[in-house]
């Protein structure tokens, strides 16, 4: 099968001063896939946020190139930084996976998307902004779930152990790589 592109852009959602919470589990995310491709994530002054290349990945029959980032800036304005390191690596924003919270998936679930709105996620919403409105775009929906609490107390709270373990080195981290590898063989 055909690989849709030689490179792709993987962003990691998150808040870099709350480690740990529910909603930096595209960042937990990221650093799993780090391990699993045996890269450093380091700070880039350019992108704004840390990132690390693999090169030579065998996909399928063919290699590519991974790009994994995750932007310094907050959650809710990480559009900018996205757009920079899109421009910066000259990668098309269908060659992008964004790894994002979901307070409408169960957690330790996944649910990949192309394309549509923003379903009231504000990182999603500041990527599509930043881009011009450009929509299609992969994301990897990571299910958080929800409680009867305020969300923006609960994707703040502490994701519990097991899921923390599930995502970065678990199962988890399978379904991600299973999920990317379908979307990188794809053609769009």
């Amino acid at each position: 099968m055909p690989l849709a592109s030689s490179h792709f852009l993987v962003v990691g959602l998150g808040n870099i001063p709350y480690p740990g919470t529910r909603h930096s589990i595209g960042h937990l995310v990221l650093d799993g896939l780090a391990s699993r491709l045996g890269v450093s994530l380091t700070s880039d002054q350019e992108v704004k946020g840390f990132r690390a290349t693999k090169h030579n990945v065998p996909i399928g029959s063919a290699d590519v190139s991974i790009t994994l980032y995750k932007p310094k800036a907050l959650m809710n304005i990480s559009g900018p930084p996205v757009a920079r390191a899109l421009k910066s690596l000259a990668i098309q924003p269908s060659n992008m996976i964004v790894v994002h919270d979901s307070l409408d998936h169960k957690p330790m679930k996944l649910s990949p998307k192309f394309g549509g709105s923003a379903s009231g996620h504000n990182g999603v919403r500041s990527i599509i902004e930043a881009l011009g409105g450009e929509k299609d775009f992969h994301r990897l929906r990571i299910g958080i779930g929800r409680d009867q609490s305020d969300p923006a107390d609960y994707v703040l709270g502490l994701l519990p152990r097991s899921e923390r373990v599930f995502w970065q080195d678990g199962e988890g981290t399978d379904a991600v790589w299973s999920a990317l590898l379908k979307i990188m063989v794809t053609p769009r």
